[in-house]
């Protein structure tokens, strides 16, 4: 669909022949792209469209630093983009902004398979960072469903959490420094190789989940954890959402320090998955499952412990029907189930994502409330998320896009997540999507800090205009 939202534009310098002369100088005119720029203009559900006439695609800091510098005397508005993989328009332009692309900024510069640190750029995709540093015995902390096109620069940038948040916590935790270019064009190096480094203001946190709004994130120090050798993975099925969290209560209780994830799909999710990919999901029928993982050392250990956690549920009647495999090819196969809900649910029509945190009692509610409140207008309301961490994924599907509907659900669902007390934004961020309520999650006070923190690095505004801010 083309984009529904009505922006002025900002008070920007427009494109002509000499910046163009000016960054095919610095990049070079074959990373200089101005056709066919729709996969770079719009966002991954096709609800937020730009207007760009030109990517430019550098290839290492010095070049993000010279074409930042020029495009802030000339203030000429910039989009930096990663794998285009978020939810809330927060990687495409608005206007015409021009697009950044970090696509080539893309080494992998160490792996220190003693510390665990990797450092690199932030142009790796996240699957290929991940397989390079299994091959040494680590694991990248943060998993995605979009891994296979994301890219760890937008992860860190938008404080990305995923799968197994409940074991690694989120990148503000596993990060230990990076490297980023200002609007000004000055590269700040904030790197490091410590996990304790307790030395004054810790300024990389301004740039985690910044979402591009105060500088271009060009380089990264991951701390990545070892690899475990012994992986299982649970698929359970369960008749209330009262069942699902006391199975959560006991798979902490039972499994401790082996526990990596906890996930909850609903029947609508599930149904969305197997039904558009063909997939054989291992038990049906049921209104809620959970994927419970753990991941340890003593592959006999964690299965007796797995047992004795199953077991207990199945007597209590809150685990209805499951199965539990350490067979690498059967728990891809039903990660899938969990993984590939998002993508199928925008496959048949259009869907409303929304992406909250919630307190655990809550959880759930919200999905009741907006069938109640949508009725008939729409096809599926459902939700999935990650119950470790309290992150619900609400997906609102429907034929197609109507103002009726879109009116029904905003701001409706945010004033809801705030009345309980919860997030409008658990790892999506708040991009172009969300800004407008961002008063949900914080105080007016706060906001006039964000305010004047990117007034201070980017006086200007040229970084990421319209997003996260209004």
């Amino acid at each position: 669909m083309k984009i529904r939202h009505n922006v002025k534009r900002g008070n920007y310098g427009f494109l002509d022949s000499k910046d163009i002369s000016f960054f095919e100088s610095v990049i070079g005119k074959r990373n200089l792209l101005q056709e066919d720029l729709d996969g770079y203009n719009v966002d991954f559900l096709r609800s937020v469209c730009g207007n760009s006439q030109l990517v430019l695609k550098p290839g290492s800091v010095k070049e993000v630093s010279a074409i930042l510098k020029y495009c802030n005397e000339r203030k000429l508005a910039v989009c930096p983009q990663g794998g285009n993989t978020g939810l809330v328009g927060g990687s495409v332009p608005i206007c015409d902004e021009i697009i950044l692309s970090l696509q080539r900024i893309n080494r992998i510069i160490s792996i220190d398979q003693i510390t665990g640190i990797t450092v690199c750029e932030s142009g790796c995709i996240l699957e290929n960072l991940d397989n390079k540093t299994r091959e040494v015995g680590l694991v990248v902390p943060v998993d995605l469903g979009a891994k296979s096109s994301c890219y760890i620069g937008g992860n860190v940038s938008t404080n990305a959490g995923g799968l197994r948040v409940l074991r690694y916590g989120n990148l503000h935790g596993s990060v230990l420094g990076v490297e980023a270019v200002l609007a000004s064009g000055q590269i700040i190096d904030l790197m490091s190789d410590f996990k304790k480094d307790n030395t004054g203001y810790h300024l990389k946190h301004l740039f985690i989940g910044s979402e591009g709004t105060l500088g271009v994130i060009t380089k990264i120090s991951l701390l990545c954890p070892p690899k475990s050798d012994a992986v299982h993975l649970a698929f359970l099925g369960l008749s209330s959402f009262d069942h699902v969290l006391r199975t959560f209560i006991n798979a902490k209780r039972y499994l401790g320090e082996i526990l990596s994830s906890c996930e909850m799909i609903d029947a609508g999710s599930l149904e969305a998955s197997v039904s558009h990919f063909k997939l054989n999901a291992p038990i049906q029928g049921y209104p809620f499952y959970m994927l419970i993982e753990s991941s340890g050392s003593n592959a006999s250990h964690d299965l007796e412990k797995f047992n004795e956690f199953l077991e207990n549920g199945m007597k209590n009647g809150e685990i209805l029907d499951g199965t539990v495999t350490a067979e690498l090819s059967k728990i891809q196969d039903i990660w899938k189930l969990r993984e590939l809900v998002p993508v199928a649910l925008v496959n048949n029509g259009y869907c409303f994502k929304y992406d909250i945190s919630l307190p655990l009692r809550e959880f759930y509610n919200i999905v009741n409330v907006m069938q109640d409140r949508v009725g008939d207008l729409a096809k599926c309301v459902c939700g999935y998320g990650h119950l470790g961490d309290s992150n619900l994924h609400l997906n609102i599907s429907c034929e197609k896009f109507t103002e009726e509907l879109y009116n029904r659900i905003e701001p409706f669902v945010f004033e809801y997540t705030c009345k309980v007390k919860g997030s409008i934004s658990a790892e999506h961020g708040i991009g172009f999507l969300k800004r407008n309520y961002l008063k949900y999650s914080k105080s007016p006070e706060s906001i006039k800090m964000m305010r004047s923190l990117k007034k201070f690095l980017d006086p200007n505004g040229i970084l990421n205009p319209y997003k996260v801010l209004n």
